[in-house]
């Protein structure tokens, strides 16, 4: 099984290349960080994005701070506080920390592996998730999970990636996914890179589709997930899952086993990102809104473990009732 050729990151003669995902599909432009500082603003300005992804990067920016000799400490506090929501981000400093030996050639070998080791987690996701995937399927995701978002292939988009190449998807719908549009401004232009059947819609669409039965297959992604399965994910996501619900769809997690956090026993304990007002009172820059209108801004919401159908790691399908160790 191939993956896509669109990756986030790269790293090349001694920087971290990441390619600027606010500017999408637009312009195709690789910013090149040479510090942990510059790393941590990328993942906080969502020019990288994606947990696992994010959790890649912070990795890298590791690396950058040892190769420049500055404080591990600092560093990885400062990279910590870039995104509170994406378990991936402090899984990747965990697994640093845990090095004896911090010389630049080993915290540079261990971001490598978890660079490589998260593709092939992708892939095995890709292979487990597609075997859920019904026959001639019409498939509804949220946001954007694949190759952009991830080491490559992806996780939910990687599951549709898979099932593509074995001849199961008929079609998929991709919702906008506001207030940031990742899943029209990136998921359509990997769907389309990859020649994958596709329509985008606006995200209050969903419940249309479903009702008229052309839906048979929902997945999406996951920044963290609780014990009990209780998931957090991009803000909507909730509602897909209350509608599959109520419309007897299988609703489907995709993540890699990083993305476990078994410490919180349920969602209620996940630390909900809020982010700038701007982001939904503007597009690309130009307001929409009335000047001073206030805002809630959440960037997750969180979906119950008896919602989910199964959700699907590199090590398998797991299903309700959740219990995460």
């Amino acid at each position: 099984m191939t993956t896509s050729v669109v990756v986030p990151l790269r790293w090349e003669n001694g920087a971290l290349l990441m390619l600027d995902q606010r500017i999408l599909p637009g312009t195709e432009t690789w910013l090149t960080l040479r510090t942990w500082q510059e790393v941590a603003e990328g993942i906080r300005s969502m020019a990288v994005r994606g947990a696992p992804a994010i959790g890649v990067a912070a990795a890298y920016g590791m690396a950058l701070a040892t190769a420049s000799g500055e404080d591990w400490d600092t560093a990885r506090a400062g990279l910590a506080a870039s995104r509170p929501t994406a378990v991936n981000l402090f899984w990747a400093l965990e697994r640093m920390d845990r090095l004896t030996d911090r010389s630049p050639a080993s915290v540079l070998a261990e971001a490598t592996d978890i660079e490589t080791e998260d593709l092939a987690m992708n892939l095995k996701i890709g292979e487990f998730g597609a075997s859920l995937v019904p026959e001639n399927a019409t498939i509804l995701t949220i946001c954007n999970t694949g190759s952009l978002a991830t080491a490559g292939h992806g996780t939910a988009l990687g599951i549709i990636r898979t099932a593509h190449a074995q001849g199961k998807v008929k079609h998929v719908f991709s919702c906008e996914t506001r207030p940031r549009q990742q899943g029209l401004r990136l998921t359509a232009y990997e769907l389309m890179k990859d020649q994958i059947p596709f329509q985008s819609i606006a995200d209050s669409a969903a419940a249309s589709l479903m009702r008229a039965g052309k839906i048979d297959f929902v997945v999406a992604g996951a920044d963290r997930i609780t014990a009990n399965g209780d998931t957090a994910n991009k803000i909507g996501t909730l509602m897909l899952a209350v509608l599959a619900h109520h419309y007897g769809i299988p609703f489907v997690i995709a993540a890699p086993s990083s993305t476990l956090d078994p410490t919180l026993p349920t969602g209620d304990l996940i630390p909900i990102e809020e982010r700038e007002a701007e982001e939904l009172t503007e597009i690309e820059g130009v307001r929409v809104a009335p000047a001073g209108c206030p805002v809630w801004n959440p960037a997750f919401d969180v979906t119950p473990g008896d919602l989910i159908a199964a959700i699907v790691t590199e090590k398998g399908i797991a299903r309700a009732p959740y219990a995460f160790e």
